[in-house]
């Protein structure tokens, strides 16, 4: 026994306070915030990353956790199983249940590979591309581990080069720098990613995230249905996903609209990639000030797709969000052609199916158009959902057919 009263190498012991929910915790709710957590002076000195015992207020064990007291999130669940060392081999098995998922989902390895809590590595995500793989170590523990996390993957998958994608406001919000870099093999640039018919360009060095957004990968082919001999608008557009999904569909054209060169450009050699050049054609500007101006052309579409960033990415901004939707369903509205279709996409997991859904509906309806919704998209099962944990059920993707 440690000088903890723990068996021997099970570590540090974290509690939590009073009336904290600990059943929450058996049924499967993966983090324990500061304020649940007694914070006494030696769990405050926890390096971030370190792995414990949770025990209840009542000492009863609960679960294996890591701890980053300089975190609102103070101790994620990594096993139920108090008793769990985690090590290599725990992580190799982990990765190994979620590749068994993916293999049986696609035949090609181009997909999320870890979707973070949902496939119970939490606060971790991996993206492969091919023989490629960028992995986001999100969390401390994650971090402090990234050699064993690359080495079990290289095992499992026999990828030739790894990029570590150490960026975002997830790794801030953990105490972490920023740090992207190819960590294995040679990565010569942007590579090859076939979906949905199409061609893309991923950059996964200098590219948003890990450089291509898988979750929408299904949302991509539902709106192609619809596209087929149509004029295809794409707004907040990245490397092109709706669009040059909708033209291996068969679209007429497609105009894809973002704030990047960068990205308009991996677009554009997607486009030729897929050989779409001569029905592909980009426009660079403010995605709401590009809506004004087409709408001033007289600019109508068979279909508009609006995939924006994330207007509200916590609490307090969804009241702001919101309008932010409100404003892109309300500008796009009037440049869908009669009878055409409006995708509207929020990746924000602070605004729910409802709000957002509402938020579009009163846009559309300033806009002047009449409305049925027809389809309800979500992330692709890739990126599985922890049932437990809302966060996780975060992309929305609206399909209206429009009238008037």
């Amino acid at each position: 026994m440690d000088e903890d009263g723990n068996p021997a190498g099970q570590g540090p012991v974290v509690r939590l306070r009073p009336k904290a929910e600990a059943r929450a915790i058996r049924h499967g709710f993966p983090w324990v915030y500061a304020d649940e957590l007694v914070m006494d002076r030696r769990t405050s000195a926890l390096p971030p990353g370190t792995f414990a015992l949770l025990e209840d207020a009542e000492r009863r064990p609960l679960a294996r956790v890591t701890v980053n007291p300089a975190s609102r999130i103070a101790a994620r669940v990594m096993d139920l199983n108090p008793a769990a060392v985690i090590d290599r081999d725990w992580i190799a098995a982990r990765i190994a249940r979620a590749l068994a998922l993916r293999e049986r989902l696609y035949d090609a390895p181009f997909y999320r590979l870890v979707h973070a809590e949902a496939d119970g590595l939490p606060g971790l995500v991996i993206d492969r591309f091919g023989a490629v793989a960028a992995i986001q170590p999100n969390a401390a523990w994650a971090e402090a581990l990234y050699g064993d996390i690359a080495a079990a993957l290289t095992g499992l998958t026999g990828v030739a080069a790894i990029v570590k994608n150490g960026s975002g406001r997830a790794r801030s919000l953990e105490g972490l720098a920023e740090e992207t870099a190819v960590t294995l093999g040679r990565l010569e640039g942007p590579v090859d990613v076939p979906m949905n018919g199409a061609v893309y360009r991923a950059d996964l060095l200098g590219g948003q995230k890990t450089g291509l957004f898988y979750d929408q990968r299904d949302n991509h082919a539902f709106a192609a249905r619809l596209a087929r001999g149509e004029r295809v608008l794409d707004v907040f557009a990245h490397v092109g996903g709706f669009a040059l999904a909708a033209l291996a569909a068969g679209a007429r054209s497609a105009l894809a609209v973002d704030s990047s060169a960068a990205a308009l450009d991996l677009a554009a050699e997607g486009a030729r990639a897929s050989g779409f050049a001569d029905r592909f054609a980009t426009r660079r500007g403010d995605a709401f000030a590009a809506m004004e101006a087409l709408a001033a052309e007289g600019e109508r579409f068979g279909l508009v797709v609006c995939d924006p960033p994330a207007f509200a990415p916590t609490r307090q901004a969804l009241e702001a969000g919101l309008r932010a939707y409100e404003r892109v369903a309300r500008l796009a509205a009037p440049l869908v052609a009669p009878g055409g279709y409006l995708v509207l996409c929020s990746c924000s997991h602070a605004a729910d199916l409802t709000q957002f859904r509402a938020a579009s509906a009163r846009g559309i309806g300033r806009g002047g158009r009449r409305m049925q919704l027809v389809h309800t998209g979500f992330a692709g099962p890739d990126h599985p959902m922890l049932p437990q944990l809302a966060e996780s059920a975060y992309l929305k993707a609206l399909c209206f057919r429009l009238d008037g």
